[in-house]
Parts: structure tokens; C-alpha cells; sequence
């Protein structure tokens, strides 16, 4: 089986966004535990990451800057030049009592790795159901959100491209940083009530989680 294109894609109906007023942004002590308490009480969240783009050769590239996680409640923004941002992060990420799902991680958990130092756990990239629903080539959040929920999701390239280590990130950062996580949660969400089988193929604990949700 095929995803759809673009151009397909294009022609339906939007996919429900979760909006600014659901997007928290931590800062301090208090906000970042309140957010890991919320995170590790849903148990299955959405996870992107957002770097700087390097236009310069040789550059050295210091991302992750930004790390987002997403409950389908609320999706919170982490900015990493935050101490107690990044702490927060790396609590979530090392947790194996948390399944991080989301689309084309590879490099999201290689950065992750050089930065944090640490072994990301109970991580899944849903395009690794979808290959074992039949899909052939990477399927990506664009056509997984048409295939699941016949919707359109649109992606920014003049946020993708943007300044991600910026200190006051903008609403439409904010936007296309948490949708990016809390779509891919909606995704598999869906995907784990309508197709069960694909779980015996996931390792421990992540198949435990799929099957408690």
C-alpha cells in the first residue's frame, strides 16, 4: 500500500489542531514538575524535537533547543536554554513507564543522545506501525492524519525553518512545534484501537503500554 500525496492530501477537510491556549511553555521549577506530573500520569505522549537550522558550512550544530510532549489535554513546549527545562526532559525521556511516540525520530533521539547523554527509552516511531500495517515507503504525520483520520494536517516550512534556540519563541512556533507531537499522539492512538496486531511486534514495555491505553 501507498500513503497518500500532497496533492491528495490537499483536498480535505483540516485536522483539529490543539490550540494556543492548550500549549504551556514551562518556566521554573514548578511549572516544568507540573508537566512531568502530567506527562507520566497519561503515560502515552506525543514527542518532536526543533532545532536551529545551520545555513553555514561546519557549523556546529547544538540541538535539540526545543523539545515538545504532548498529552491529548495539553502539549507542552520546552525551551532547553532552560536548566529546569531540560532536566524536565530528560526525566521523561529516560522513562521507560512513558511511551514517546512520534514520526521520523531517528534524528530527533540521535540528538537527543549527544545532548542529554542519556539512553532514550520506550520511544516509537509510528512510521514503524505503519510499515507493519503494509505501507511500503515512510509514511510521515502529513499522510498518517489523512490515512487515519481522512484530514488535512499542514505543516509550515517557514516555521520548520525557523529560530528554534530564540528566547521568546512565536505563537506560530508554539502551534507548529505542539501539533507536531500532539497529532502523532492522535495517530497512534487511533491506530492502537483499530489495529491491535501490529502491538506483538513492539518490545517490552512498549507493547504494555499500547495495551493498557
Amino acid at each position: 500500500m501507498n500513503a497518500p500525496t500532497k496533492e491528495e492530501t490537499d483536498l480535505l477537510a483540516p485536522f483539529p489542531v490543539i490550540p494556543l491556549a492548550r500549549i504551556k511553555v514551562p518556566v521554573g521549577e514548578a511549572a516544568c514538575n507540573e508537566a512531568i506530573a502530567a506527562l507520566c500520569r497519561a503515560r502515552i505522549v506525543g514527542f518532536d524535537t526543533e532545532s536551529k537550522p545551520i545555513f553555514v558550512q561546519n557549523a556546529v550544530d547544538d540541538g535539540p533547543h526545543v523539545v515538545q510532549l504532548s498529552t491529548l489535554d495539553t502539549a507542552y513546549v520546552f525551551q532547553l536554554h532552560r536548566p529546569e527545562c531540560e532536566r524536565a526532559v530528560i526525566e521523561i525521556l529516560a522513562s521507560p513507564a512513558i511511551l514517546k511516540a512520534g514520526f521520523g525520530l531517528q534524528s530527533d533521539m540521535s540528538h537527543s543522545r549527544r545532548r542529554f547523554g542519556i539512553t532514550l527509552e520506550s520511544v516509537l516511531d509510528v512510521n514503524t506501525v505503519f510499515k507493519l500495517l503494509g505501507y511500503k515507503s515512510s509514511t510521515g504525520l502529513r499522510a498518517a492524519v489523512a490515512l487515519v483520520f481522512n484530514q488535512r494536517f499542514h505543516k509550515s516550512k517557514r516555521m520548520t525553518t525557523s529560530n528554534w534556540a530564540l528566547r521568546t519563541l512565536s505563537d506560530g512556533q508554539l502551534a507548529y512545534a505542539a501539533n507536531d507531537a500532539y497529532a502523532a499522539l492522535c495517530v497512534l492512538l487511533a491506530l492502537n484501537k483499530k489495529h491491535t496486531d501490529w502491538q506483538k511486534a513492539m518490545p517490552e514495555p512498549v507493547a504494555a503500554l499500547l495495551r493498557d491505553a
